[in-house]
């Protein structure tokens, strides 16, 4: 899948991750480790290490191969900057076609419209490239600007999931969001 998403008046593009971003990866997770803690899972101090981005960075090529997920960086067009990186994961085929949605974004870059227009391009790839019937993401009940930017996507809200993910340790609530294939607004 070597391949890349533009969106060229947000001057941003996306791109599969290959073991050349690696060291980019780390440096993005070490530089974001205390601002993106309270959103994500409790990680070991091995996580932030090259050997262990690499690990990450394998396995999702392998996920791609197996067309089970995929995650692309997301790059600054003008310096070619891993700013975030979103992903479409667990994606089920058969009578289901859907899959979740994941992103993050570098605390600095945040508010600029970067992730928006990630979001909007992997949306037209989830469902074009990959015929996907239906994506869906969760978010912290809490994490307004995450809800903000799938909203301007189109995802609906449809309702909480109890416990659904472990944050920080803790099993914590996620309001769920879906979209569909056969919603106008992603078309546009």
């Amino acid at each position: 899948m070597p391949m890349s998403l533009y969106n060229t008046p947000q001057g941003i593009f996306l791109r599969p991750f290959s073991l050349a971003d690696s060291e980019a990866l780390l440096a993005l997770r070490n530089r974001n480790r205390d601002s993106h803690a309270p959103y994500e899972p409790l990680y070991e101090d091995s996580f932030f290490t090259l050997e262990k981005q690499q690990d990450y960075i394998r396995q999702k090529l392998r996920q791609a191969e197996e067309d089970r997920g995929y995650v692309f960086g997301i790059f600054l067009l003008k310096e070619e900057r891993l700013i975030g990186y979103i992903s479409i994961s667990n994606l089920v085929r058969g009578v289901g076609q859907f899959a979740d949605i994941g992103y993050m974004m570098d605390h600095d870059e945040q508010g600029k419209g970067h992730m928006t227009a990630a979001l909007k391009l992997i949306i037209q790839y989830a469902f074009r490239a990959l015929s996907l019937h239906r994506l869906q993401a969760g978010t912290l009940l809490h994490n307004d600007r995450s809800q903000r930017v799938l909203k301007k996507c189109g995802f609906q809200p449809e309702g909480i999931a109890r416990k659904l993910v472990q944050i920080q340790g803790t099993w914590q609530d996620h309001q769920m969001f879906g979209l569909l294939a056969e919603d106008d607004v992603w078309q546009s």
